[in-house]
């Protein structure tokens, strides 16, 4: 089902980029090919596309690459300061040299190395953040790009089914012409038809093929393989309320990274604050006298004594960016809501159009169509009468696949700014329909 598509993309996502990175570097086999030879070469379904794109696209292994960067930092930020080794040597004639030999070791004073850790691990979570970003707005352009296949085919084989009512008018146009029963002139109307409709399957077929190779550019791929997109598009999601769609947007992918961004400045903020108190060197060594051929053992402490630097001004930058990500936080969190309540009433929308138009414009369309059809047989119509019903029904069916369309654009819309949460809202509409995967 299409709840269970996150967990699986997200293992797609950690066997790419860690597995197969090394091989991908010493083999030089991109990730693009490999998508590319995975893909089927002939029905893709919903969960297949997905796989794919998560497999290959580049934003996803960008994102990645960051995450494991800060990761590495994370490494870095744990480590101690490494001891000092220094000689002094006072007065260079042989017979009155004296050399000292220190070794020190500098101890951070403050708590500098659990804020730096603690900066670098809300890093790491930030990075992560931007990665479930990622993978977000990349199943929102698959679900949205698949159904565009879908709805393409839909539209293709609409322009078929006109085409062969425009071949049937002309048959019978042509024998009423040859019997005397119409002037000539519905023989060409019906001809001139029939070309209109041969253009659209055209167009329509035109516009198939560019909806496969937009799909098929998300794992970079620009000849797709594949023939058939295997789905159902006429399913109508259950409208999600409002206000639930508010309690799920605190969850939502963009306001987890603005809460992440927030704990990083404040980590930040505290590894400003630590740098407020001087690291303190304690230093050991051996002295030798060459004058008294003695050799004696000395110790030191160093100290930076924080007179002017106390680093006011870093400390002010870091506590105005936190108060900046706090802002920032709020806008997102309005902009989220603002967005699920501009995509939710598009999605209200476009349900109740394709209700309307399923309901009662397509069975009335059909209906005049056929008792026109049939009263043109009998004589009762002429063939412009035909006409205008056959194109009252492919206009009524062209609204229909356009506003399932506006229902899949704003289903996309809604799992784009909701992640996770939002595919599980929509599974039932795709889970049953997918077939199933390799």
């Amino acid at each position: 089902m299409r709840c269970f598509i996150w967990p699986l993309c997200l293992a797609a996502i950690l066997h790419v980029s860690v597995a197969g990175a090394e091989n991908w570097q010493r083999e030089g086999v991109l990730p693009v090919a490999v998508a590319t030879q995975h893909e089927h070469t002939e029905s893709l379904t919903l969960e297949q596309a997905l796989q794919l794109a998560v497999a290959a696209n580049p934003e996803v292994a960008i994102a990645q690459r960051e995450l494991e960067a800060v990761t590495a930092s994370r490494m870095q930020a744990a480590l101690f300061r490494n001891p000092e080794f220094s000689v002094e040597m006072e007065d260079t004639r042989a017979p009155t040299r004296q050399t000292t030999y220190w070794l020190g070791q500098p101890f951070e004073l403050g708590g500098k190395r659990g804020a730096r850790i603690e900066s670098a691990e809300r890093a790491r979570d930030l990075a992560n953040a931007d990665l479930q970003i990622r993978f977000a707005q990349i199943h929102a352009d698959v679900v949205q790009r698949f159904y565009e296949v879908l709805a393409a085919q839909e539209r293709y084989r609409l322009a078929q089914s006109s085409l062969a009512l425009a071949n049937r008018g002309l048959d019978v146009a042509a024998r009423r012409v040859t019997a005397g029963k119409v002037s000539p002139v519905e023989e060409t109307r019906a001809r001139v038809a029939a070309s209109g409709a041969r253009i659209e399957l055209t167009q329509a077929n035109a516009e198939l093929i560019n909806a496969r190779r937009r799909l098929a550019a998300l794992w970079g791929n620009a000849a797709p393989r594949f023939t058939e997109a295997i789905g159902e598009l006429e399913i109508l999601p259950e409208l999600p309320d409002l206000a639930y769609l508010d309690e799920l947007a605190s969850h939502a992918p963009e306001a987890v990274r603005a809460e992440q961004e927030v704990s990083r400045r404040e980590a930040m903020l505290k590894v400003e604050q630590a740098r407020r108190y001087p690291d303190l060197v304690v230093r050991g060594g051996v002295q030798r006298r060459e004058s008294s051929s003695e050799t004696v053992s000395v110790v030191g402490v160093a100290l930076a004594i924080p007179l002017f630097d106390r680093n006011q001004g870093n400390i002010l930058e870091a506590k105005l960016r936190v108060d900046k990500a706090r802002d920032e936080r709020l806008s997102t969190q309005v902009r989220l809501r603002t967005d699920l309540s501009q995509a939710h009433q598009r999605l209200a929308a476009a349900i109740q159009e394709v209700s309307v138009i399923r309901g009662d414009i397509l069975p009335g369309a059909q209906s005049a169509l056929d008792a026109t059809t049939r009263g043109f047989e009998l004589g009762k119509f002429d063939f412009l009468d035909v006409l205008d019903a056959q194109r009252t029904l492919f206009l009524a069916r062209g609204q229909y696949v356009r506003a399932l369309g506006e229902v899949q654009r704003a289903v996309a819309e809604v799992e784009a700014i909701l992640g996770p949460q939002g595919a599980s809202l929509f599974a039932a509409q795709h889970g049953s329909h997918q077939g199933p995967s390799e």
